[in-house]
């Protein structure tokens, strides 16, 4: 069985995680970012830790230690949220958790 990955988009119809993404300028690190989320399809999650409110952190392994913050809906949809690296990690958990938190508001009013 394979997961589902969506990008978590703003009013606006932008994404915070792609937006992060685009303005890496280490391909490398782009590279192995999108290879690590590609595999989350696959259900190769790697190193993930919870960061609470039903979020987790995915780490990766390079350069200042980047991180992809996500959420699960159902069973095999996850929503990434937005990315960032350690020296911004208490921020990006802070944004991750009211992109969350924002999304469900607005999926709510849906049904």
């Amino acid at each position: 069985m394979t997961n589902t990955i969506n990008e978590y988009t703003d009013e606006q119809g932008k994404s915070p995680y792609a937006q992060w993404l685009g303005a890496l300028r280490d391909v490398r690190a782009k590279a192995k970012i999108i290879m690590q989320v590609d595999k989350m399809e696959l259900g190769l999650f790697g190193d993930v830790e919870p960061i609470g409110e039903g979020l987790s952190e995915l780490r990766i392994h390079y350069g200042p230690g980047y991180r992809v913050y996500y959420g699960k809906e159902g069973q095999t949809v996850y929503l990434l949220l937005c990315g960032g690296d350690k020296s911004t990690q208490p921020k990006d958990i802070k944004k991750a958790k009211e992109y969350w938190k924002e999304h469900k508001r607005r999926n709510q009013h849906d049904t």
